[in-house]
């Protein structure tokens, strides 16, 4: 009685072992899907990102090329008035502008920087996903 039990019981767990094998294929591979719609999602995002830096420096540049084409002309010769020196107002307008330019420029620069280009988020999802699927395999 003992065998007649065992061998019915045998196709029934084969049938559980094929089962939870389709359902471990499966969710890889909606997992796997997951991971790639993240990373394009990420890459979006860092692209977009690197676009609006580039955008911040080449306002900053035109800002820069406008105001000393527009303002250091006026200024210096006001300033000039009042400091009695051409040169010296043209000096001092001069580096205002360049300090504003500047300021713009970094922004835009640090927005664009590689590193931020990385797609993090995917990569620890991956990682921790990577590591539950080896310990489920261990076990």
């Amino acid at each position: 009685m003992a065998d007649t039990q065992g061998t019915a019981g045998a196709p029934r767990e084969r049938v559980a072992l094929h089962r939870l094998i389709g359902d471990t294929m499966r969710q890889s591979t909606d997992l796997v899907q997951l991971e790639i719609a993240l990373f394009k999602e990420e890459m979006t995002e860092n692209v977009t990102r690197l676009f609006v830096g580039l955008g911040l420096l080449v306002t900053g540049a035109i800002f820069a090329i406008v105001s000393l084409l527009l303002l250091v002309q006026a200024f210096v010769e006001w300033l000039a008035t009042v400091l009695e020196s051409e040169s010296l107002a043209a000096l001092i307008t001069g580096g205002a502008l360049l300090l504003i330019a500047l300021a713009l420029m970094l922004g835009g620069r640090s927005m664009m920087s590689l590193s931020k280009l990385r797609p993090s988020r995917t990569v620890r999802s991956v990682r921790r996903d990577t590591h539950m699927f080896t310990d489920r395999m261990s076990s």
